[in-house]
C-alpha cells in the first residue's frame, strides 16, 4: 500500500513532461481562509520552512508539492550520483535538473516564479508552481496549496479577487480524485467556517473532506476546542485533527520546526491528554498518507481506463496527422483517389462517417426531389392566378370579330400555356438546392472523411476549388436541360394524351346531361317536335364535328341561343347628333353579370386547364429530378476523380500542394508526446497490477 504513492508521483512526472493536466490524478488539496494556517501546516508536514511569509495574500499560485520519502541508503546513492550535499533537497519542473540543497532558496524561487506569472499586484494566476521535496523525514504525499480565501480586494489587487480565488479552488477540489484539506482557525467560529463551506458544495456527502483546526494555542482565555475536535460542533466524515503552528514571533526567531512539532505535543498533553494521540502533526501526516493510500486504490481501476482511452485517441489523433511524407506523387494520387471516393459514398450513402444530426449528401438529395420540389409542385395552383374574367377574355379574343358556336381551342392552348409556364420556376429552385448540397458534401468531406487534408491546407483549397469549379460548369448545362423539359410541354399541347381524352369524356357526358335537362325546361308554347327538330339538327352538327375533328372540341355542344337574363348593352346610348363618339374611349364594365352560356364556357376551359395541368406536373414532377441526376449529380461522380487527377496531378505542383500546414509538425510532436506519456502511465500501472498491490 505505501507503495502507492510514488506510483502517483510517478504520473504526476510522467505527465508534467507533457505539461498537461487531462489526467485528474489523486492529491491533497488545501484550502482555506487568509491567515489561517495553511501555509504553516504545510511547512509542518514538510519539516522546513519553505514558503514565502508576508501579510495578505502570498499563495498567488497554485503550488503542487509533491513529498518523496527516501531511504537513507537511496539517499547516499542519490547523492553520490548527483553530487547532492544534504540530505533533503528540492527539485522545480520550470527549472528542470537544478537541485535545491538550500531551502531559502526554494522559498526564493517560489517567490520569483509567482511574480513572473502573477506579476507583482498581488493579483493571482492558476497556473501552477511544480515542487517536489526529497527527505527521509516526510512521508508520501502529493498536496496542492491554494490562494487563501479573501472577501475584499485590497491594494492593486482585481476587484473581482474574491470569484478568480474562488473560481480556481473549485476547480481543484472539484476533481473526484482529490482529498479536501479544510483549514479552519480555532480562534474563529467553526460553524462559519469558508473552508467547509467551499467544500461542501462540492462534496455534500463529506467522503473526501477532512478538516484540520490550527491555532488550538490561541484560543480565549477558559475556552477549550474540545466540542471542535470531538466533532460535536460541526461533523466531519473523515475526521477533525487539531495542530498548534508556529507564531510570527518563532517565525522571527527562526524556530525550526521539529522544535515546534516538540512544542505542540507538549501543549497537546497539557491542554487535551485525552486526545494527545489523534491530533498534532506527526498524526495529521500518518492520516493523510492513509486516506491518500485507500483513496488511489480506489480510484486506480477508473484512472487506467481513462488513461487507456485517452492513449487510443491520440494513437488516432496522431494517425490523422500522418507520417512526415517520402514518395510525393504517391501521396497526392492517394489523397485525391480518397476524396473523390469519399465524395462519392457520400451521395451514394455509403460513406464511413454518417451525419446523424441532420441529412447529408444523396439522402438530402432524394428530400429535395421528393418533399421539397414535390410539395412545392403539389402547392401550385392550376388555377392560380386566373380569373374567370380573364379566361373569358381570352375567349373573346379568339373569337375574332365574330361571335363563336363553339369555344375556341386557341384560347385554352393559351391560358394551359401560362398556367404551364409557372412550373420553371421551382424546376430551376429545384437544380439550385442540389447544387449547393453537392457544394456541402466537399465540405462535410474535409471535415469528417478525409482529415489528412487538413494537413496540406494548398492541396485542401485546390480539391476544393476543382470541384466548385466542376459544378459551377454543369450548373448551366442541368438549368438548359430544365428549361428544355418545360419548352417541350409548351411546345405542343397534346389534346390526344389519354389521360386528357378522358377527361374530356367525362366532361363531355356531363355537358350532354345539362343540354337535355334545358330542352325539357322549354316553355310549353313550343312545339315539342321543333324543339327535337332543332335539337336533333344540332345533334348532326354536333356529330360531324365529332367525327371531323376527334378532339375535345365535341364536348361544346350548341347551347342556348343568346344571353338569357342579362341584355344591358355594353355601351351608352348613340350620341347627340353632330357629335363623334370615340368608341374605343368608351370604357367596358370589368365586372358584370355573365350569361349562362359564358358561365359554361369559362367552366368548360377552366376544367380543361385543371386537367391538362396535373398531366404536365406529373411529367415535370418526374423528369426533373431525372435531368438533375444525369445532367448534375451522375456526371459529376463520374468525371471527379479525372477532373481531380487532370487539373492537380502535375509535376509542378507537388511541393507547393503538399506543403504542410505551419503547425502540424509540432502538433504532430505533441500527439506523440502525449501518446509516450500515456503510455507509461498505463505501463507504471500494470507495474502496480503485477504485484498485485490492488
Amino acid at each position: 500500500m505505501e507503495a502507492l504513492i510514488p506510483v502517483i508521483n510517478k504520473l504526476q512526472d510522467v505527465f508534467n513532461t507533457v505539461g498537461a493536466d487531462i489526467i485528474q490524478l489523486p492529491q491533497i488539496v488545501v484550502v482555506g481562509t487568509q491567515s489561517s494556517g495553511k501555509s504553516s501546516v504545510l511547512e509542518s508536514l514538510v519539516g522546513r520552512d519553505l514558503l514565502p511569509r508576508g501579510t495578505g495574500i502570498v499563495t498567488r499560485r497554485p503550488l503542487i508539492l509533491q513529498l518523496v520519502h527516501i531511504e537513507q541508503e537511496d539517499h547516499r546513492k542519490t547523492s553520490e550520483e548527483n553530487g547532492i550535499d544534504g540530505e533533503e533537497w528540492g527539485k522545480f519542473l520550470h527549472t528542470k535538473n537544478k537541485i535545491y540543497t538550500d531551502f531559502e532558496d526554494i522559498r526564493h524561487e517560489i517567490g520569483v516564479e509567482t511574480e513572473r506569472i502573477s506579476g507583482n499586484n498581488k493579483g493571482i494566476s492558476d497556473e501552477p508552481i511544480h515542487l517536489k521535496i526529497f527527505s527521509p523525514h516526510v512521508v508520501n504525499l502529493t498536496l496542492v496549496d491554494l490562494p487563501g480565501i479573501t472577501k475584499v480586494p485590497v491594494g492593486d489587487q482585481p476587484k473581482d479577487i474574491e470569484i478568480q480565488i474562488r473560481e480556481l479552488i473549485l476547480r481543484y477540489i472539484s476533481n473526484p480524485n482529490s482529498i479536501i484539506l479544510a483549514v479552519t482557525a480555532a480562534n474563529t467560529d467553526m460553524a462559519t467556517s469558508e473552508a467547509l463551506k467551499v467544500a461542501r458544495e462540492v462534496d455534500p456527502d463529506g467522503r473526501r473532506t477532512l478538516a484540520v483546526v490550527t491555532k488550538l494555542d490561541l484560543m480565549d482565555a477558559g475556552t477549550d476546542a474540545m466540542d471542535i475536535l470531538m466533532g460535536r460542533v460541526i461533523p466531519v466524515k473523515l475526521g477533525i485533527i487539531g495542530v498548534v503552528n508556529r507564531s510570527q514571533l518563532d517565525i522571527n526567531q527562526k524556530k525550526v520546526v521539529t522544535d515546534a512539532i516538540r512544542d505542540e505535543y507538549a501543549f497537546l498533553q497539557k491542554k487535551y491528554p485525552s486526545l494527545t494521540n489523534r491530533n498534532g502533526t506527526k498524526y495529521l501526516a500518518r492520516t493523510l498518507n492513509r486516506l491518500l493510500m485507500h483513496h488511489i486504490r480506489d480510484c486506480l481501476p477508473e484512472l487506467k481506463t481513462r488513461i487507456n482511452v485517452l492513449a487510443a485517441q491520440y494513437q488516432s489523433l496522431l494517425n490523422s496527422y500522418g507520417e512526415p511524407v517520402d514518395d510525393q506523387s504517391a501521396m497526392l494520387l492517394q489523397l485525391i483517389t480518397k476524396f473523390a471516393a469519399e465524395y462519392c459514398h457520400t451521395i451514394e450513402g455509403t460513406a464511413k462517417y454518417i451525419e446523424t444530426t441532420e441529412l447529408c449528401g444523396g439522402a438530402r438529395i432524394c428530400y429535395i426531389f421528393h418533399e421539397t420540389f414535390g410539395r412545392t409542385l403539389e402547392s401550385v395552383d392550376p388555377l392560380g392566378g386566373l380569373t374567370t374574367i380573364d379566361v373569358l377574355t381570352a375567349i373573346r379574343n379568339a373569337t375574332g370579330p365574330r361571335p363563336a358556336l363553339f369555344v375556341p381551342e386557341v384560347s385554352f392552348e393559351l391560358l394551359v400555356k401560362r398556367q404551364i409556364k409557372r412550373l420553371e420556376e421551382p424546376s430551376l429552385r429545384c437544380v439550385e438546392l442540389v447544387h449547393e448540397e453537392m457544394q456541402r458534401i466537399i465540405q462535410h468531406c474535409s471535415n469528417y472523411s478525409t482529415q489528412e487534408l487538413l494537413r496540406f491546407p494548398k492541396l485542401h483549397d485546390a480539391i476544393v476549388e476543382v470541384v466548385t469549379s466542376l459544378l459551377r460548369k454543369r450548373l448551366p448545362v442541368t438549368n438548359e436541360m430544365v428549361h428544355n423539359l418545360v419548352g417541350i410541354e409548351l411546345a405542343y399541347i397534346n389534346t390526344k394524351h389519354p389521360d386528357f381524352a378522358d377527361a374530356c369524356g367525362l366532361m363531355n357526358n356531363n355537358i350532354e346531361e345539362h343540354r337535355r335537362n334545358r330542352m325539357k325546361d322549354l316553355p310549353t308554347a313550343v312545339p315539342r317536335d321543333k324543339g327535337a327538330a332543332g335539337g336533333s339538327q344540332s345533334g348532326n352538327v354536333s356529330d360531324q364535328t365529332d367525327s371531323g375533328t376527334g378532339s375535345w372540341r365535341g364536348m361544346l355542344k350548341k347551347g342556348e341561343e343568346g344571353a338569357v337574363g342579362d341584355r344591358t348593352h355594353p355601351f351608352p346610348m348613340s350620341p347627340h347628333k353632330g357629335h363623334a363618339v370615340n368608341l374605343l374611349d368608351v370604357p367596358v364594365p370589368v365586372s358584370r353579370k355573365l350569361s349562362t352560356r359564358e358561365q359554361r364556357d369559362c367552366e368548360v376551359i377552366e376544367r380543361l386547364i385543371k386537367s391538362y395541368f396535373l398531366i404536365v406536373r406529373k411529367n415535370i414532377q418526374d423528369s426533373v429530378p431525372k435531368a438533375v441526376m444525369h445532367f448534375l449529380v451522375n456526371h459529376v461522380k463520374d468525371c471527379l476523380q479525372s477532373e481531380l487527377v487532370g487539373q492537380l496531378y502535375k509535376q509542378g505542383l507537388l511541393n507547393d500542394l503538399l506543403t504542410e500546414s505551419e503547425d502540424m509538425a509540432q502538433r504532430r510532436s505533441e500527439a506523440a508526446d502525449m501518446l509516450k506519456a500515456l503510455q507509461r502511465a498505463s505501463q507504471v500501472i500494470a507495474e502496480i497490477r503485477e504485484t498485485h498491490m490492488w
